[in-house]
């Protein structure tokens, strides 16, 4: 009996030994392909000057990202050989020392279609390739403080925001009638002083179904989340059903349930992006604001939220001790050592968070270790960042000051 034993495990091991290796090389091969894949890429920041008079809903912003929903073909050579990735694009809200400021972070080859897009739905914002401005800081240089976070969905992925559209902002009301949630946020971006400075970043990656062809050749197929969305909503009708009794005929939903249901059945015809919300905030040490700076920051997607059962952007992963943690501080912080060490195990994961977003960083390791991507819509994206009109009056909110316009044509020569 024993001899049998030995024998299965020793057969076991002759083929669990070769499996390893393999799986441990193709892994290995597949980061090594992608990172330098990405680092032939060329990339630029482009700054979005926007104009006061901004009279178009956030449906314009949602034209402008659709057309960044890009899966990105590849064959079985060019993923497991090139690395080859999809396109990732990030959105990103600025305060420098409470100068707002919109971003858009792409490769060079997407540059011009990002212009051409961005003039065909607004005319009048200028676009203007800018420096990083994330190279003006470094971690703890001049006695600079930082606190950064990651935000998520609080539910399921299939539940979406609370979108403009639930704002009435897609019929385009007179600017005294708009309530843009956009504009809390650019509020508190405003509201920073001196040395302070709030980054958000918004990073996008269309959304696919992907198999082995993608390169999930040891990991279980990711499914279209499309048809995860369609598996609740028939959930949801199932529930109406039974809620009625054995004796109903006709159906009788809460509002609840059909506002949900008619906000999911819209978001499923819009297009998925994989996202990753990332927020920093810095100051110098003397003015660093935890009130400010980081309750704002944190309460800056509260207004996407909803009682309902429509979806929340939450708090994720963040760069501080947990509560286990404070409370050790709070008992031992007289014992250096203790000290000593929680302050370099919060150091590695400020250093950390701030490489993740000067890289934009999000899909592809090094930078996926706190954080799980989570599904957004074009309409839900457009909701968070899009150009307000007049009724944002944030005075530190850089507005190009008249509209562009072409010469007359009746102009004597």
């Amino acid at each position: 009996m024993n001899m049998n034993v030995f024998y299965a495990v020793y057969v076991l091991l002759i083929v669990a030994i070769p499996f390893f290796f393999i799986y441990a090389f193709v892994r290995l091969w597949l980061r090594y392909a992608r990172t330098d894949f990405e680092s032939r890429q060329k990339y630029t920041l482009l700054e979005l000057k926007v104009p006061r008079e901004i009279t178009k809903s956030p449906a314009a912003m949602e034209i402008f990202l659709t057309a960044l929903y890009q899966t990105g073909a590849a064959t079985y050579l060019e993923t497991y050989w090139q690395g080859k990735l999809r396109p990732v694009f990030s959105l990103e809200l600025v305060s420098l020392e409470g100068r707002v400021h919109f971003y858009i972070w792409t490769r060079q080859a997407w540059k011009n279609i990002i212009e051409s897009q961005i003039y065909a739905q607004y005319p009048t914002v200028e676009v203007v390739e800018v420096s990083d401005y994330t190279d003006m800081i470094e971690h703890a240089e001049n006695d600079m403080v930082m606190w950064g976070t990651y935000f998520k969905k609080k539910e399921d992925e299939v539940y979406p925001i609370k979108t403009y559209i639930d704002y009435g902002l897609d019929q385009n009301p007179k600017e005294e009638h708009k309530v843009d949630p956009m504009t809390s946020v650019l509020e508190y971006l405003g509201s920073l002083h001196q040395n302070e400075y709030a980054w958000i970043q918004i990073i996008i990656q269309a959304h696919k179904s992907e198999g082995i062809k993608e390169g999930r050749i040891f990991h279980a197929k990711k499914n279209d989340w499309k048809d995860a969305v369609k598996e609740e909503i028939q959930k949801i009708r199932e529930e109406i059903l039974k809620s009625g009794g054995e004796n109903i005929r006709v159906p009788n939903p809460t509002r609840a349930q059909q506002e949900l249901i008619a906000s999911m059945e819209r978001n499923l015809a819009k297009f998925p992006f994989e996202c990753c919300i990332r927020g920093i905030y810095l100051a110098k040490g003397e003015i660093f604001n935890n009130h400010l700076g980081i309750s704002g920051l944190i309460g800056s997607f509260r207004q996407y939220s909803s009682p309902s059962r429509l979806n929340n952007i939450s708090l994720g992963w963040f760069t501080d001790h947990d509560d286990f943690g404070k409370d050790m501080l709070t008992l031992f912080g007289w014992f250096p050592p203790l000290r000593n060490a929680m302050r370099r195990r919060r150091d590695r994961m400020e250093r950390h968070m701030l490489e993740a977003y000067k890289h934009r960083g999000a899909f592809e390791p090094p930078f996926t270790d706190h954080h799980e991507p989570f599904v957004m819509t074009t309409e839900e994206l457009a909701t968070v960042f899009h150009f307000p009109g007049e009724v944002a009056a944030t005075p530190t909110f850089d507005r190009i000051p008249a509209k562009k316009a072409e010469a007359p044509s009746n102009l004597p020569i």
